[in-house]
């Protein structure tokens, strides 16, 4: 399964004097696959620690955390010989030993030359601050999303498709109809299966929708599991609600988050650390609202007002309940069919490096997200199907006269009255 990350993994190994590298995303991403092959392919040798599954190298980090001393600890733990530009260490789950996060600075101020990669799933909720600090400017810091939609087709083996659709989006002319029928075809599969490796994984090995809906399901309970593990009992409930409000959230029209949703009565200061908590953990994309079409965007940002994604189209589907033929089918869009293609942009576009926002004019118009493109904000219309007619863009380029627009679509590719339509499954050439 190839991940585009593992191009960035390679430049830190080539770049002189790299720092220690944290690799953090959601459970079940792939962090420990692509670290694995990262070592295989990049390096002589690899020395693997978990620290969830082995309390006896927990230990030996609880203490003394001289890099001499652990490199020694390591040598004669794993038999063998850590040497520097040949040996990769991979301190996976680090989020369960601070003291092994705290190490990283001191890799980085008195063993450089060593190459050493950590990785965890809950780093933002899991640290005690109070006692060991995140290592902020001695490590480098990546992050594992979801595979993305060309990370699917990838996986598909679809390379000529991938190719054919880049063509069609930068030429802005459509594609034989044939192999965008097929296109749309993978993007509705994408949809219910989504982007877990594992839930991909069982799909692509068995070619099977119920074995990847399975799957989603471990996952999530997983989810539920952490929640448990890495919050007190009274923030999981708030949590837990929080997380099961989404699909709820998701249906209304206008899909900004209400935490009367949540609870009756709920408010920020009742469930937003709890918000903040599920963003942390990747489990949830948030996306911000902009209340000016004007840079600096950040500047016009309204915090109080926000939508809630889940990080995975397929997990959203599965979480919701909705039947995987009611989207693998060519029925016509329905309200939450609008929310799973929404999430599914949004999850793509976190992928592409992009920050999320929306802007929305009092109540009276609302545009899906805004990407930044250069000194200016490109509004991005989604529609889960053909009928493209929208109100609100038109509202937004008359107000702030963008170079173009971005609507994402069923249809084919191509540029109208300032208009650029991009096929839904062509979201990663943005």
């Amino acid at each position: 399964m190839q991940r585009k990350l593992m191009e960035k993994l390679v430049a830190w190994k080539n770049r002189p004097g790299h720092m220690p590298l944290v690799v953090y995303g959601a459970r079940q991403v792939g962090k420990t696959y692509l670290l694995d092959r990262f070592g295989k392919e990049q390096f002589e040798d690899v020395v693997y620690v978990n620290f969830e599954t082995d309390d006896s190298l927990a230990l030996a980090f609880s203490g003394n955390i001289d890099p001499a001393r652990l490199l020694n600890t390591l040598d004669v733990y794993f038999r063998t010989q850590i040497i520097p530009g040949k040996t990769l260490i991979i301190l996976d789950e680090i989020q369960a030993c601070d003291r092994a996060l705290t190490s990283l600075k001191y890799f980085c101020e008195k063993a450089p030359k060593y190459d050493v990669v950590a990785a965890g799933s809950l780093l933002g909720v899991s640290v005690n601050r109070e006692r060991h600090s995140f290592p902020v400017g001695k490590v480098e810091l990546l992050t594992l999303y979801p595979l993305e939609f060309e990370e699917f087709l990838l996986a598909l083996g679809e390379e000529r498709l991938i190719a054919e659709i880049r063509e069609s989006v930068e030429t802005n002319s459509p594609m034989p109809e044939l192999l965008h029928g097929r296109a749309l075809e993978h993007y509705r599969t994408f949809l219910v299966v989504g982007g877990m490796p594992g839930v991909v994984t069982a799909y692509i090995r068995e070619g099977r929708i119920m074995d990847a809906r399975s799957t989603q399901s471990l996952i999530l309970n997983s989810y539920v599991a952490d929640m448990s593990k890495y919050a007190t009992p009274a923030e999981t409930t708030r949590i837990m609600a929080c997380f099961d409000s989404i699909p709820a959230q998701m249906a209304k029209e206008n899909r900004k988050f209400q935490y009367k949703v949540v609870r009756k009565g709920g408010s920020a200061t009742l469930f937003g650390a709890s918000i903040d908590w599920l963003a942390a953990a990747g489990i949830v994309v948030k996306c911000d609202k902009i209340g000016q079409g004007f840079m600096p965007h950040e500047a016009y940002r309204d915090i109080s007002a926000f939508k809630l994604y889940m990080s995975d189209a397929g997990l959203l589907t599965a979480k919701s309940g909705v039947i995987p033929m009611t989207l693998l089918s060519e029925r016509e869009e329905n309200t939450f069919a609008g929310a799973i293609a929404e999430n599914f942009i949004a999850q793509n576009l976190q992928a592409l490096g992009y920050r999320l926002y929306y802007w929305a004019s009092n109540g009276q118009a609302d545009v899906d997200f805004l990407i930044q493109r250069g000194d200016e904000l490109i509004p991005v219309e989604v529609k889960s199907g053909h009928h493209t007619r929208s109100r609100s863009l038109s509202v937004y380029r008359q107000k702030y006269n963008p170079a173009y627009s971005i609507r994402l679509s069923t249809k084919q590719s191509g540029f109208e009255n300032g208009i650029k339509s991009v096929p839904l499954y062509a979201v990663f050439c943005l």
